[in-house]
């Protein structure tokens, strides 16, 4: 028998016998079982000295006897084997070792979706500057090696996102201008004020709608495209291999589209006042009985290179972000046609928000600067 029980007085002798192991497992813990059922108040002396054999499995039983026997009344532990000693004190140090407390995880159902946007929008933040700083990185490496350079690819791109985006630019640029010089002379009209028209579709063309329209057709044109090219080498694994040949994919693939947006967006912006000045124009020529002469006379008086530069400045800005933010949501893709869709949509949205808001930015520090 593993176990073996004699009672004397208040004292519980216990000796334990043979191989206490796994293999023992259907004798010996139907016997600890009995045990702990009948322990009472009395001390337990539990003699090891007949153990010839213990592994993990015994030696938990022996400290589930002794820990369960604790509970109800003193323990005495006599004849451990010296080469047991060291799996029974491994076996003690886990058994008895705290659990770690359980924190409560309070619930805020109104609080919980705002602090998840706020966390998504830090880590986006993150992965954004993470982005722009490979790029700067990859442009660096280009300026110091010029060669690096991929200048077929970088053409490629500006024939794409600049040439190919001229007609449909001018198409909305110019019904846009006329839009709002036609809605400026209905309602100056009632002031006897129709010449201040100009003055609107001057100003607002070539300080913020211009640019801000302009960005918003190439994010929703180019942006979306270079979300799906990424997006599409990702799930066939050629960035992997990029990557497997020792190229960045940085350099290769991303510098060359932000760089062609970044120089074409500024081009189309002069390109889009150009179409939505001449539109206003033509509006208040047709609809307003406003000579050209008259329009052009009015429209030097109105805006001044000040404007001009305003619009101009904001397009490389603008260009950055769109490139950025399609790459990075390129990046993102996983591999399925579903996923691609997404982030393509995400690109779009993002792209578009963050324009608004950095025109926002740029309005607020130009008025401060006096422009």
């Amino acid at each position: 028998m593993p176990l073996s029980t004699t009672i004397l007085n208040d004292r519980v002798n216990v000796a334990a016998d043979g191989a206490w192991t796994s293999d023992e497992a259907a004798a010996l813990e139907p016997q600890i079982a009995t045990l702990l059922a009948s322990r009472s108040t009395r001390a337990l002396s539990l003699d090891l000295h007949g153990l010839s054999e213990i592994d993990t499995f015994g030696a938990c039983l022996l400290e589930r006897l002794t820990l369960k026997w604790r509970e109800a009344g003193r323990v005495e532990v006599s004849g451990l084997p010296p080469r047991f000693r060291g799996l029974m004190a491994e076996v003690e140090r886990v058994e008895t070792s705290p659990d770690a407390p359980v924190r409560r995880r309070v619930q805020f159902p109104v609080l919980e979706p705002l602090g998840r946007a706020i966390f998504a929008a830090f880590a986006y933040i993150a992965t954004f500057m993470d982005m722009l700083g490979a790029v700067v990185t990859a442009l660096l490496r280009v300026i110091a090696n010029p060669r690096r350079m991929r200048f077929t690819s970088l053409v490629s791109q500006l024939d794409r996102v600049g040439l190919r985006a001229v007609p449909i630019v001018l198409l909305i640029t110019l019904l846009i201008g006329g839009i709002i010089e036609q809605q400026g002379i209905f309602h100056f009209r009632k002031f006897g004020a129709e010449s201040y028209a100009v003055d609107l579709v001057g100003i607002l063309v070539l300080r913020e709608i211009g640019v801000l329209l302009v960005a918003i057709m190439v994010a929703g044109r180019s942006g979306s495209a270079y979300t799906a090219e990424l997006g599409s080498m990702k799930m066939r694994e050629e960035i992997d291999a990029l990557r497997t040949m020792g190229l960045d994919p940085a350099e290769v693939l991303i510098l060359p589209r932000v760089l062609a947006l970044v120089i074409a967006l500024p081009i189309l912006t002069f390109i889009g006042g150009v179409a939505a000045l001449f539109g206003g124009g033509l509006v208040a020529w047709l609809y307003g009985g406003m000579s050209p002469t008259i329009f052009i006379s009015r429209l030097h008086d109105a805006i001044s290179v000040t404007h001009f530069e305003v619009g101009m400045y904001k397009a490389p800005f603008m260009a950055l972000v769109i490139g950025i933010v399609s790459s990075v949501e390129g990046l993102a893709v996983k591999g399925s046609a579903e996923s691609l869709g997404a982030q393509t949509t995400t690109s779009v949205v993002k792209s578009i928000f963050l324009v608004i808001l950095l025109d926002g930015f740029f309005a607020i520090f130009f008025a401060s600067m006096g422009m």
